[in-house]
């Protein structure tokens, strides 16, 4: 049976809204599992309230490509929906269009992610036709980019502004700063991590009235083992080829250099006694010096065969439940690090460096492992003890990592915590 009904659901494409129709039937095809729990988990919720009856929230971001920041626009998108509102989001676009469509969000295609200032005041014209058209009683911004081009208009238009800060704000000359400085104009700024929100007291202490913290969170309703089938994990495993006969180590992430690849291999050399495989998850999707980089380390550690490079998959839940323990050693803090939540979400163990916003995601000795930061015998102490985990141990630790994640990093509480702020903000603006 299909999962959705023929709708007519408008895409606005620079001042035409063009109808964008999507027939019954099933939403994916048979091999994107991912989507299709997705979206089963949406549609087994039922509307939770009615916080947001008539009221029109606008989300607007680069592009709504695979990534943390998108799915957190996704996940908002249907949080907003599911309490009577309208969602809508500006975007230059990307996958996860289709995602928000089928959700019963709206989309509109503008160029918000161009960092030409020289063609800011035209997008305008076409933001304001968007917040106009559709009666935007929130605007939330989630990029520096879109924040100069839309912010300005927003505040014209009087709707109150929340801005979400979800990378580090680096403090690399006085015109950095001033670029920065646009996220810090929303009637509400929100930070992702304490890190995040440190980090932004010290540079812009200004904001302090207007900053709170609301952590990322993992859809636990997705990453729940009892809601990924035996067919999907063994998916998985044939398209990673894993091996049966040992332990299974693995690191998902964006094939750049500073989430630490080549640390992990430099620590798997140091684990000369214990039988595992690592698995780089998205590394083979890298550029080729990136990709011959890493083989050339591998080579040199006389790894072959243990380290594998392997392409990003389209099923992370499933991906996770094939894992002995999950790594994120990556060189610079993360700003959150949701890979670390999804995974201890699954009952995997987890090791991070310990600094950044990873570092409020781990309980150490509890949930997961804290390695001393960039340093690879400290991660590699932290791999023995997490592959020869006793099995009791090992229980014990899921069900406490389960537990605290559900407890803290769940998406609901998330959307929950941000609905709150729309709702204050927009009784203000009655006020006024």
């Amino acid at each position: 049976m299909g999962l959705c009904h023929p709708s007519w659901i408008g895409v606005y494409k620079w001042g035409a809204l063009v109808p964008n129709y999507h027939p019954s039937g099933n939403f994916m095809a048979d091999n994107n599992p991912v989507a299709t729990t997705f979206e089963q988990s949406v549609r087994s919720r039922k509307k939770s309230g009615k916080r947001l009856a008539g009221k029109v929230v606008v989300q607007i971001l680069p592009t709504l490509e695979k990534g943390g920041v998108e799915r957190g626009t996704i996940e908002m998108a249907d949080a907003v929906i599911r309490e009577g509102g309208r969602a809508v989001v500006i975007s230059n676009g990307g996958q996860l269009v289709s995602r928000l469509l089928r959700l019963g969000g709206e989309h509109y295609d503008l160029p918000v992610h161009t960092k030409n200032p020289l063609k800011w005041f035209f997008i305008r014209r076409h933001v304001r036709d968007v917040l106009v058209k559709t009666g935007a009683d929130i605007v939330h911004i989630r990029s520096r980019a879109p924040a100069w081009i839309a912010l300005p208009v927003a505040k014209a238009m009087k709707i109150p502004v929340v801005t979400t800060i979800h990378g580090r704000l680096r403090r690399v000359n006085p015109f950095k700063k001033i670029y920065n400085s646009i996220m810090m104009r929303g009637d509400r700024v929100i930070a992702i991590s304490n890190y995040i929100y440190r980090m932004v007291m010290e540079q812009f202490p200004y904001v302090a009235d207007r900053l709170l913290t609301i952590h990322r969170g993992v859809d636990i309703d997705i990453f729940s083992p009892e809601n990924v089938s035996a067919q999907r994990v063994i998916r998985i495993s044939n398209m990673l080829d894993i091996p049966d006969d040992c332990a299974i180590v693995m690191l998902p992430a964006r094939p750049t250099d500073w989430k630490g690849a080549d640390l992990l291999i430099e620590a798997a050399s140091k684990l000369n006694d214990i039988n595992f495989v690592v698995l780089l998850i998205g590394a083979a999707d890298g550029t080729d010096d990136y990709q011959q980089g890493l083989i050339k380390m591998i080579k040199s550690h006389d790894l072959s065969g243990k380290v594998r490079l392997c392409q990003g998959v389209d099923d992370m839940a499933a991906t996770l439940m094939l894992a002995d323990v999950v790594l994120m050693p990556s060189r610079s803090p993360e700003p959150f690090g949701r890979v670390a939540i999804e995974a201890s979400a699954m009952g995997c163990p987890v090791i991070a460096f310990n600094h950044g916003g990873a570092a409020e995601s781990i309980l150490p000795g509890v949930t997961g492992w804290l390695a001393e930061p960039v340093s690879a015998t400290s991660l590699a102490e932290c791999m023995k003890e997490a592959i020869t985990m006793k099995p009791r141990a090992r229980m014990t630790l899921s069900k406490k990592a389960r537990e605290f994640v559900g407890k803290n990093f769940n998406s609901t509480k998330m959307c929950d915590e941000t609905i709150g702020i729309y709702e204050k903000l927009m009784a203000r603006r009655r006020r006024a």
